[in-house]
């Protein structure tokens, strides 16, 4: 099984945290278009006749499509990859564009998840990030999807200064009164060159709060446990039967193509990405090229991945895994390397039953140490 992944690099204004290739120029969209569409050609035969289980819609801000756009961005896919009877097929929306119209109209299309851009349910928090949508069109374009789509999920951030611990709790328990069913959630981070971060470098935006972080993320995984959501990764909560199957193959290694400027490809040992460039990227395309750039990754390069989704996930490290697909020496690091967070807490070792009722011991981060995975990860690594 394989997955797509197809960027759609255009958006309305520039939120001041996000560092995503995106223009705010909309003048090109239909060239830009008929790019994706010759790509997906081009590359027809890149996944070996493997199914196609999983197709996200992802930017920037792909609810920008119109609905002739979209019909044929997907009947190409259809057209020229083998598609399974039933695919995850996302678009990532936000909630200016979800109106009653066309939430309708992608309803009767072949999307079937909606990936809403809430951030936040409060004003104050959408201007100062700079969102296009506002507070009411956060909460009508929720009761109007969930009336069309089951599976829907949503972003929030967390982290943000001056976000209280109640208005947190607030945001959540407004989502949980949409019957929402997988919520994807992110502390707010400082990426360089964003607005953002010269905002914050300039003293007109307070810097983030890390231990703020930390309540809001802790009440998050709390609250979401009692309401029926399973903490399936780092930043995802879903019911059970909601899990993202886009994201988990990303966690799981499996191979997808990405089309569209930046987009990254994935093949067992080959990973590729596009130009972040959307002249650069017609052109190329316009002349049967892939403007893409390719590296082999190394034995250490794989592990050294496993380790991060791994520990990000339920899934955890298997240790069995570690031996058989990178070597007895990498299994032995990862051990040496994690007792000290087994010691405090912050990693423990379970084990599972495979299929064949063999057990199976896996390294996992616990509750406590799941704030901090993204250091702990790094402290595994193979240099």
């Amino acid at each position: 099984m394989a997955g797509i992944y197809i960027h759609i690099p255009f958006c309305k204004q520039a939120c001041y945290y996000c560092d995503f290739h995106f223009s705010t120029s909309l003048k090109k969209k239909g060239i830009l278009v008929k790019a994706l569409l010759a790509e997906l050609e081009l590359r027809k035969g890149e996944l070996q006749g493997q199914v196609v289980e999983t197709i996200y819609l992802g930017g920037g801000t792909p609810s920008l499509l119109g609905d002739e756009e979209l019909t044929a961005i997907l009947d190409t896919v259809y057209k020229n990859y083998s598609v399974t009877e039933d695919p995850e097929i996302t678009l990532e929306a936000n909630p200016d564009d979800l109106t009653n119209k066309r939430i309708n109209a992608l309803s009767n299309s072949l999307v079937n998840r909606l990936s809403i851009g809430i951030q936040s349910f409060f004003e104050d928090d959408l201007k100062n990030m700079n969102r296009a949508h506002n507070a009411q069109e956060a909460k009508d374009c929720l009761a109007l999807a969930s009336r069309y789509f089951d599976n829907i999920t949503i972003d929030l951030i967390y982290g943000i200064p001056n976000m209280s611990l109640n208005k947190w709790q607030e945001n959540l328990e407004i989502a949980f009164g949409f019957g929402v069913n997988h919520i994807s959630s992110y502390a707010l981070t400082v990426e360089p060159k964003t607005a953002l971060d010269t905002f914050i470098k300039k003293g007109t935006f307070q810097p983030i709060d890390e231990s703020l972080a930390l309540q809001h993320f802790n009440y998050l995984v709390d609250r979401t446990a009692e309401e029926g959501f399973i903490h399936y990764e780092i930043s995802n909560f879903g019911k059970p039967g909601y899990f993202s199957k886009h994201n988990t193959s990303y966690w799981q290694g499996k191979p997808y193509v990405g089309i569209g400027p930046s987009a990254h490809s994935f093949h067992g040992t080959k990973r590729s990405w596009n130009v972040a460039n959307n002249s650069k990227y017609v052109k190329a395309i316009q002349g049967n090229e892939l403007p893409s750039t390719m590296e082999v990754l190394t034995t250490t390069d794989l592990y050294n991945e496993y380790i991060m989704t791994g520990l990000r996930t339920i899934w955890g490290v298997s240790l069995d895994k570690l031996e058989g697909d990178f070597g007895i020496l990498y299994k032995q690091h990862a051990l040496k390397a994690s007792k000290k967070y087994l010691e405090k807490g912050l990693l423990s070792i379970s084990c599972d039953l495979d299929e064949n009722q063999k057990p199976i011991e896996k390294l996992v981060t616990t509750q406590k140490g799941k704030f901090l995975v993204d250091g702990i990860a790094s402290e595994l690594f193979m240099i």
